[in-house]
């Protein structure tokens, strides 16, 4: 599947940003909060120009389906929302930063899934997690380009993975996929990857490694 349309819930630094990149590539994007869609127009037109703000049903219509809002609220969305949708999940639990959260201090899986319980029936993909809002829109470089940035993926769903592999390239960036959700642990808040900036093969290395200690 080749993505054509992008839906992005939540309009905070992060979802703005991919948005931006994302209508840059080409896509449509719709962008979707908790308020009324009127009270978002106009910040809409002046942070996200050539979006279009919707209802959350409505985002959560597109081929691929963002998930960035704050992840506390993750169980505020609605999972029939999600049915049969590939989400990426942009959401990183930080506790030093945003405080600890009962869900994930408890429970020894990934955040994301954890997000994928609660999201039942989506076809969750980890990615977009590691990359700072602000590198967004200026690390993106051609295909082919040797100073291009790597992204990982991580995924259960062998086609929602290969379709967001295809949107991330658009973006500028060379997508590096792991077989498993649970190979997000690889880059989650703290680790290499997170932390740094790194080609496909630096990215493939790295990801290996980290996978190989997952049980």
């Amino acid at each position: 599947m080749i993505p054509a349309s992008i839906g992005i819930l939540g309009a905070g630094r992060v979802g703005t940003a991919v948005a931006r990149q994302a209508i840059t590539a080409g896509y449509p994007v719709t962008i979707a909060t908790a308020k009324p869609v009127e009270s978002i127009r106009l910040m809409t037109e002046i942070i996200v120009p050539g979006a279009t703000p919707a209802p959350a049903a409505e985002a959560a219509r597109a081929d691929i389906v963002i998930i960035a809002i704050p992840l506390h609220r993750y169980r505020s969305l609605d999972p029939s929302l999600f049915e049969g949708r590939i989400v990426i999940d942009v959401m990183n639990y930080w506790a030093p930063i945003d405080g600890e959260l009962d869900d994930f201090e408890n429970d020894p899986r990934t955040s994301s899934e954890i997000v994928q319980d609660h999201l039942v029936g989506a076809r969750l993909v980890k990615s977009l997690n590691h990359i700072g809002y602000r590198d967004m829109e200026v690390h993106g470089r051609p295909a082919g380009d040797p100073a291009r940035r790597a992204l990982a993926i991580a995924s259960d769903d062998a086609e929602a993975a290969r379709a967001v592999a295809s949107f991330i390239d658009r973006l500028g960036y060379d997508p590096v996929v792991a077989d498993r959700l649970a190979a997000g642990r690889a880059f989650q808040p703290g680790t290499e990857i997170f932390k740094g900036s790194h080609t496909a093969d630096e990215m493939a290395g790295l990801l290996s490694a980290a996978c190989a200690t997952i049980g």
